[in-house]
């Protein structure tokens, strides 16, 4: 489905909604190697202690929070 196919009332949001980590079925599982990875470099670029325990969940909304504390992904200050 293109954008043009869309009514004009439709928000891009809804096309692709992101799901709270805290729903995810896999919430409880440790972080992915790709979460671990970046995590830890945004860890370092913030100042902050990085947690070899932090689960997909948590690693999820740390990486969104050091992307705004940092600048870098989608989410951070320098693209808003």
């Amino acid at each position: 489905m293109k954008s043009d196919d869309l009514p004009p009332d439709v928000p891009p949001a809804s096309l692709n909604p992101e799901k709270d980590p805290d729903e995810w079925v896999t919430k409880d599982e440790a972080m992915t190697g790709p979460q671990r990875s970046y995590l830890q470099t945004l860890c370092r670029e913030a100042g902050e202690e990085f947690n070899e325990n932090w689960t997909k969940a948590e690693a999820s909304k740390k990486i969104e929070e050091l992307q705004q504390k940092t600048g870098r992904g989608k989410r951070g200050p320098a693209n808003t």
